[in-house]
């Protein structure tokens, strides 16, 4: 069975995914996985995964434009850190218990932008507002063609997988679990 090359699918998407999705297709080629609403690449770039979808979200920061290619990368953040990077930008995605951070936009040099700049946020160098007015500063610049070092390349090295995953503290205990199951089937407990 022949599969189906990117092109191809991308062909009936939504002009605004559409765009998005061949600029990765551009930059490394057929992906390793396929489906009618997601290409995705695994270990490309500095990436552990990029996505690009089918279905795309409007996002108005810092201008109006639409967001569907994520681009993941493996790094601890802590759980005190969330609401600042939530505050910063709502295309930053953080999976705790996978240990991985995304960021969802428009292209991949955006995609760098937002993960530098959460990076300098869970490093302390950056508040959330100060983050937002950078990332505005350095949009404005690209359209300048003014440099753009946050959107040029990773500022920081991404861990491996389990370094960084972390998965929680555990709060019941096996004799906690069979106790409930026990009285779940009506038996009695001790």
């Amino acid at each position: 069975m022949e599969s189906t090359s990117a092109t191809d699918i991308i062909a009936a998407w939504p002009e605004e995914a559409r765009e998005a999705a061949d600029l990765v297709v551009k930059a490394y080629g057929e992906p390793h996985e396929s489906t009618e609403s997601a290409l995705t690449w695994s270990d490309v770039g500095p990436w552990k995964r990029v996505v690009a979808q089918r279905a795309f979200w409007p996002h108005a920061f810092p201008a109006p434009h639409t967001d569907s290619v994520e681009t993941f990368v493996d790094y601890r953040v802590p759980p005190e850190m969330f609401t600042p990077l939530a505050q910063f930008d709502g295309s930053v995605m953080v999976e705790r218990t996978s240990g991985e951070v995304s960021a969802r936009c428009h292209d991949e040099q955006a995609n760098s932008l937002a993960l530098n700049l959460m990076h300098d946020i869970v490093t302390g160098q950056k508040t959330a507002g100060e983050a937002r007015d950078y990332y505005a500063a350095e949009f404005l610049d690209a359209r300048r063609k003014q440099p753009t070092p946050y959107m040029d390349k990773l500022n920081f090295t991404s861990a491996s997988s389990s370094a960084v995953a972390d998965p929680d503290e555990r709060v019941l205990s096996d004799e906690q679990l069979t106790q409930a199951e026990d009285e779940g089937k009506g038996r009695p407990t001790s």
